[in-house]
């Protein structure tokens, strides 16, 4: 029951990660380019206000949920669930050392000028991103792929001991001979 709960807690948590990530990859950023410069420094430093939050406090519960699960389950299942665990923290690490110190600059970039080489930052930033969203997918795809296969295992095990056959008759009940 405890792995079926951390089960759920990984999935929903990386699952709004990697929606989240999903959504800035496909919406946000093509806006950013979209828009002129300074709005688009304007937004960005008024939304990383709120993602700083949001997205750390996701990526915290995704990561320890996911290791934790990791550490309850054993054998292939535990090596898939360690492997999304370390996806969901390297999704954290880009994070903090890709994009965050850029995120600085461009909070200070709209409040001032930015500087001549700006659009290689940002693009520098829009690799960061690719990047951290590239690791909540695959993190949450394997995690998907994990409760199907646990929940396959056990509508396996629930026939296994609920189809017997009948004794004297040698067929299953409810099934053709």
């Amino acid at each position: 029951m405890r792995n079926r709960l951390l089960l759920g807690l990984s999935l929903l948590s990386t699952g709004l990660l990697a929606g989240a990530f999903g959504y800035g990859a496909a919406n946000l950023v093509p806006t950013f380019n979209a828009v002129p410069l300074d709005m688009r420094l304007e937004f960005h430093t008024e939304l990383m206000k709120m993602n700083g939050i949001t997205m750390q406090g996701a990526m915290a519960v995704s990561g320890l949920s996911t290791l934790a699960l990791a550490a309850l389950t054993r054998e292939r299942t535990r090596s898939l669930v360690a492997t999304a665990g370390l996806l969901t923290v390297t999704s954290f690490l880009i994070t903090r050392f890709g994009n965050v110190p850029i995120n600085g600059r461009i909070k200070q970039w709209a409040a001032t000028t930015p500087p001549a080489d700006h659009a290689k930052i940002l693009h520098r930033w829009e690799l960061f991103n690719d990047a951290r969203t590239c690791t909540a997918i695959a993190a949450f795809a394997i995690l998907i792929y994990v409760a199907l296969y646990q929940a396959g295992k056990r509508a396996a095990e629930h026939h296994a001991t609920h189809d017997s056959p009948v004794e004297g008759r040698g067929a299953y009940p409810g099934r053709p001979e």
